[in-house]
C-alpha cells in the first residue's frame, strides 16, 4: 500500500527557526535528494542538532538504516516525491513550527481524553449491568426469604397472642361466605359482617380491605393492644384471623345495634320510649368511663380518633360499648400527641386542630365526646343541622341557647317529662366545655367522667 504526494508537501505554518521541532514519519520513501546534504560520520542525534542550527533545513534521516542506522542526510527546501510504504520501517524527521507541534500535541491529548472517556464509560456501563443483574437476583432471593420470614413471624405471632386465632374457613362458614345478606356496613377500612360460629355464638367479623394501608405489622400491633382492653364500656375482641392477604377482627355481637339507630332514626316507632333520658344519661356516663379508661387507665394511652354515634354499640341492657378501633393510635411514656398529613375520621366529630393541622391527642377524643353528648341530648346530627332562625351548626346552636339562658330548648321535646334537670344541664355544660376550639381549654376525661357522674 503506497500513499503518494507526487506534487510535494505544503506547509500550513512557516518556520520560526527558534523553537522548531521535528515530527517522526515511519515507513516512508525518502524525498528527492537534489537539495540535500549528507555526512556519513554523524549519528542521528548529531544529525538532528545540525538540522536545527540551519533554519533552511526541513528534514533529516539516517543515510543507512541497516544495523540500527548510521550517517546523516539533511534536506533543504520543499520535500518532493514523498511516499508512504506501510511495510517499510525507514524513518524521516520532518521539521515543524512550534505551533504545529502544539496542535499535534493537543490532538494527541484529545485522543487520549476521548479514548479514556470511552473506556471509562464502557467500564461503568458494564459495572452498572453487573450490579443490576446482581440486584435482581438478590431481590428475588429476598422476596422468597421475606415471604418465609413473614410466614414464620406470623406463626410466632399467633403463638404469642393470648387470643383465639380463627381460620378463614370457619369465618367464611359463619358469615355464609361473607354474603351481602350478612353485611352490616362498609367503610374505608373494609366491611363488617355478622355471623354465627358452630358453637352458636353470634359474632361480628370486621374484614379489612386488601387495599388498606394497614400492613401486617400495624394490624398485629392493633390486635395486641385491643386484646388488652378489659372494660365494660369497650366492645370485646374475641379473636383475629390473618391468612395470606386476609386480615380480620372478630368481636362480640351486640344485639341492640348502634346508638345512631335510635337517636337519629325518625322513622323508628316511638324511639324515645326506648331511649328516655335515664337511658341516655347512662349511655353518656358509660362512654365517658370508656374513654377515661383508654386515655388514662389502660396499659397504653389510646386515642380512638373516630368516636361517633355509629361506633357506640348497645348490649342487651342498652349499656354502651365503644367499638371500631381501626383508626386508634396508642402512645407510651411521655407522648401526648401525634401528627398526620392524612386526616382520618368523620367530619362533624373531628376537632379543629385535627381537621386543619393534622394534630391529634386525647383532647381530640374529648371534642368528639362533646359533639356526641349534644347529639344524644338533642336528637340531631351535628353535620347537616339547620335552623330556621340562623345558619349555625348544631354546636353553634347549642352555644347560642346556653349563652341566652335557654339550654333546655336544646333537649328533644319528647324527653322533657323524663328529664332530670340537673343531669341535663350538667351534660350540656360539660359537652360545651369539650367542644371549645382551643384544645388547651378542653377538660380531660377524668374531669368529664367525674362531673357527669356527680
Amino acid at each position: 500500500m503506497v500513499t503518494v504526494w507526487s506534487s510535494g508537501c505544503v506547509r500550513r505554518s512557516p518556520f520560526n527557526c527558534s523553537g522548531d521541532g521535528f515530527r517522526k514519519l515511519s515507513g516512508v520513501k525518502m524525498p528527492e535528494t537534489k537539495a540535500s546534504w549528507f555526512d556519513k560520520s554523524l549519528d542521528l542525534e548529531e544529525c538532528k542538532n545540525t538540522c536545527l542550527k540551519n533554519c533552511s533545513c526541513t528534514a533529516y534521516s539516517n543515510m543507512d538504516i541497516r544495523g540500527g542506522g548510521s550517517g546523516c542526510l539533511l534536506w533543504f527546501g520543499d520535500l518532493i516525491d514523498n511516499r508512504r510504504f506501510s511495510e517499510n520501517e525507514q524513518n524521516i524527521y520532518i521539521r515543524m513550527a512550534a505551533s504545529e507541534l502544539e496542535i499535534n500535541a493537543n490532538s494527541n491529548v484529545k485522543k487520549i481524553i476521548i479514548i479514556s472517556t470511552l473506556s471509562t464509560g464502557i467500564f461503568l456501563l458494564g459495572l452498572v449491568l453487573v450490579l443490576y443483574v446482581w440486584r435482581k437476583k438478590h431481590q428475588k432471593k429476598g422476596k422468597s426469604t421475606g415471604a418465609l420470614e413473614r410466614r414464620s413471624n406470623n406463626k410466632h405471632k399467633k403463638e404469642d397472642l393470648k387470643l383465639p386465632v380463627f381460620d378463614l374457613d370457619t369465618l367464611a362458614c359463619a358469615t355464609d361466605n361473607f354474603s351481602v345478606d350478612n353485611k352490616l356496613r362498609e367503610g374505608g377500612f373494609g366491611s363488617v359482617y355478622k355471623g354465627t360460629l358452630p358453637d352458636g355464638r353470634e359474632i361480628v367479623v370486621k374484614r379489612l380491605s386488601k387495599n388498606s394501608r394497614q400492613g401486617i405489622g400495624e394490624y398485629m400491633t392493633e390486635v395486641e393492644y385491643i386484646v388488652k382492653f378489659q372494660h365494660q364500656n369497650l366492645v370485646q375482641l374475641l379473636g383475629c384471623c390473618f391468612e395470606g392477604d386476609e386480615k380480620m377482627l372478630i368481636y362480640e355481637l351486640l344485639p341492640n345495634k348502634s346508638l345512631d339507630f335510635y337517636i337519629f332514626n325518625k322513622n323508628l316507632s316511638k324511639p324515645d320510649t326506648l331511649l328516655e333520658w335515664p337511658t341516655r344519661y347512662n349511655i353518656i356516663n358509660g362512654i365517658a368511663r370508656g374513654l377515661l379508661y383508654l386515655h388514662q387507665d389502660s396499659q397504653l394511652r389510646v386515642i380512638h380518633r373516630d368516636l361517633k354515634a355509629s361506633n357506640i354499640l348497645l348490649d342487651y341492657e342498652l349499656n354502651p360499648k365503644i367499638s371500631d378501633f381501626d383508626l386508634a393510635r396508642s402512645f407510651g411514656g411521655n407522648e401526648i400527641e401525634g401528627n398526620t398529613i392524612k386526616v382520618a375520621g368523620t367530619y362533624g366529630y373531628i376537632s379543629p386542630e385535627y381537621a386543619i393541622e393534622g394534630l391529634y391527642s386525647v383532647k381530640s377524643d374529648v371534642f368528639s365526646f362533646g359533639v356526641l353528648v349534644i347529639e344524644i341530648v338533642s336528637g340531631y346530627k351535628n353535620r347537616g343541622f339547620s335552623h330556621p332562625e340562623h345558619n349555625l351548626n348544631l354546636l353553634g346552636h347549642a352555644w347560642r341557647l346556653f349563652r341566652d339562658w335557654r339550654p333546655m330548648e336544646l333537649v328533644r321535646q319528647s324527653m322533657i317529662e323524663s328529664c332530670n334537670l340537673s343531669q341535663v344541664l350538667r351534660s350540656i355544660h360539660v359537652a360545651l366545655l369539650c367542644v371549645q376550639d382551643n384544645r388547651e381549654d378542653r377538660p380531660d376525661m377524668s374531669y368529664v367522667a367525674l362531673d357527669i357522674a356527680a
